[in-house]
């Protein structure tokens, strides 16, 4: 099965959010910056969005193929919100935490005190 010669299906969303998803969690890993790891939080975040689609158009009809499909949308629009909720309070954190530390290293933050 080459998917280079077949036309675009789901294959080739899950494909697109697996690599997205991936580089996320590699983000969020490997970079000590918290601006690098809040991108990679939203990486995830927007790989997981492109599976919802994906599935939500193939597999979420009714047996009379009169649903409209929305479904993986109406999750992938509430993600976005959640993740711009996630970056609004992790940025007035992040930017605390510079204003504190004159720095944004990650490995820093062991000194935070709750």
């Amino acid at each position: 099965m080459n998917l280079l010669s077949e036309p675009v299906g789901v294959s080739h969303y899950m494909i697109v959010g697996a690599v997205m998803f991936v580089a996320g969690v590699v983000c969020m890993a490997s970079k000590r910056n918290l601006l690098g790891v809040l991108m990679g939080i939203e990486l995830v975040l927007n790989g997981a969005n492109v599976n919802f689609v994906a599935f939500s158009s193939r597999f979420l009809q009714s047996e009379e193929g009169r649903s409209l499909g929305l479904d993986g949308q109406l999750i992938a629009v509430f993600v976005i919100v959640l993740a711009a909720a996630e970056a609004a309070v992790a940025l007035a954190i992040t930017l605390n935490f510079y204003n504190n530390y004159g720095t944004v290293d990650v490995d820093r933050a062991s000194e935070l005190k709750g």
